[in-house]
């Protein structure tokens, strides 16, 4: 009999699991908790605005060559749009009614550093050196801190290497892992503009990214089930033999056969309890406006100094994502989005033609984005091959050598696929 290969779990890091693995041959059933697949990596309609939103926003670069790779995979790597330059606007909201300041991060398209000496590409009131000063974080270790690594002060940190680290890592820049931002700087920074190029699934993460994989899956014979939660693991001589998904029969498994678990650390921790998982997470805000935006507002705006901290134009709406959000999930929900819509209309070119009172909005708050990107926390990732000869785990959470990202979940996908193969 053909060997088949269950993924339980159907966000990015399964579906990237499912297409390696079908790329080599095998044969796979992916099996998904919940009545859609994506995970945090999908797009619903919201009744409020009347849109199609994506449940959190994702910016990705033209360097994260494992989510290139998957959307390649499935067919939709022009779905995923962006400039020919690698440029990056920003706006610094100052207190009071003083002026906004503006400028363009402009990396260029090639690996030479070329921009860092041309003070009009660069952050404003920053020098060649601030930027070597940088350097440490490159070599640190994961068990390091940022704050102990760095200067975590002046306009360099202040307008780029804050605004950076803390959508990558998603906790206070100085309390992070070292070590994962350095993982960032050399993937980003230091890979040159032809790998920084900013780009977003404009038609949607689902249509992009999901929705593509699940067809494609389905158009080849594999199956895959929503609404199919698995409820434990019957383990013998050191392998898993059937699963339990809390219905008539549990699926056997063939000498052959194996699992990835993609699932997110709490699942799988009360699947194997003897796994080891980080414990602490951190909150993700996002908050959408139906509102058309002012002409000349950038696809992607850096916003400084305000509580918004990247600004999303789509043509239907504005998007905005504030990442280590802990501090706002008791926050009543329209003072919320007030405070927001508030600070985008200072934050868009020509904001004044926004309207004063809220558009149509919606607050999406992710309670368990991420795993706080500490360097205690990120001691407790485990990697792809666990105690179980024919079980190997997924997912953003586990050790990627990167932060919680997307790139990360594919990247974990494709190496539980990969050490599978081999064994």
């Amino acid at each position: 009999m053909q060997k088949t290969v269950h993924i339980i779990g159907a966000g990015i890091s399964g579906l990237a699991a499912a297409m390696r693995l079908i790329g080599a041959g095998i044969q796979v059933a992916v099996h998904e908790a919940t009545q859609q697949a994506g995970g945090r990596c999908r797009s619903y309609f919201d009744a409020a605005t009347g849109l199609t939103i994506d449940n959190g926003n994702h910016l990705l670069l033209s360097g994260n060559r494992h989510v290139a790779a998957y959307a390649r995979s499935i067919g939709t790597d022009s779905g995923l749009v962006g400039p020919e330059r690698a440029q990056f606007d920003f706006v610094e909201l100052p207190p009071g009614e003083a002026q906004a300041l503006r400028w363009q991060l402009d990396l260029g398209t090639s690996r030479w550093p070329g921009w860092l000496f041309d003070a009009l590409r660069r952050v404003p009131d920053t020098t060649v050196k601030d930027y070597l000063a940088l350097m440490p974080l490159t070599w640190a270790s994961n068990s390091a801190l940022i704050g102990s690594t760095i200067s975590c002060q002046g306009a360099l940190y202040r307008r780029l290497v804050e605004p950076l680290l803390l959508a990558a890592l998603n906790v206070d820049p100085p309390d992070g892992s070292a070590g994962l931002a350095g993982a960032i700087l050399r993937e980003t920074l230091l890979a040159g503009g032809q790998a920084c190029r900013p780009l977003i699934a404009r038609n949607g993460l689902s249509s992009v990214l999901i929705e593509p994989a699940v067809k494609l899956l389905r158009e080849r014979g594999h199956g895959i089930e929503l609404g199919h939660e698995l409820r434990s693991l019957t383990v013998l001589d050191g392998r898993v033999t059937a699963l339990d998904f809390g219905d008539d029969s549990p699926v056997a498994l063939g000498a052959e056969d194996g699992v990835v678990l993609a699932v997110p650390p709490r699942a799988a921790s009360s699947l194997l309890p003897e796994l080891r998982t980080p414990t602490e997470f951190r909150s993700i805000v996002n908050a959408h406006f139906r509102v058309t935006p002012p002409p000349g507002t950038p696809a992607l705006l850096g916003v400084v100094g305000a509580l918004p901290e990247w600004l999303f134009a789509y043509p239907d709406r504005l998007s905005v994502t504030i990442s280590n959000g802990d501090r706002l999930l008791n926050q009543p929900r329209e003072e919320l989005a007030q405070a927001i819509w508030d600070d985008v209309r200072k934050a868009c070119p020509d904001g004044a033609t926004l309207p004063g009172q809220l558009p149509p909005w919606q607050i999406v708050r992710e309670r368990r984005a991420t795993f706080a990107a500490t360097p205690a926390q990120n001691a407790l990732r485990p990697g792809p091959v666990t105690t179980l000869k024919n079980l190997f785990l997924a997912g953003d959470w586990t050790d990627t050598g990167l932060p919680a990202t997307l790139e990360g979940s594919v990247r974990s996908g494709d190496r539980a696929a990969s050490v599978l193969l081999q064994r």
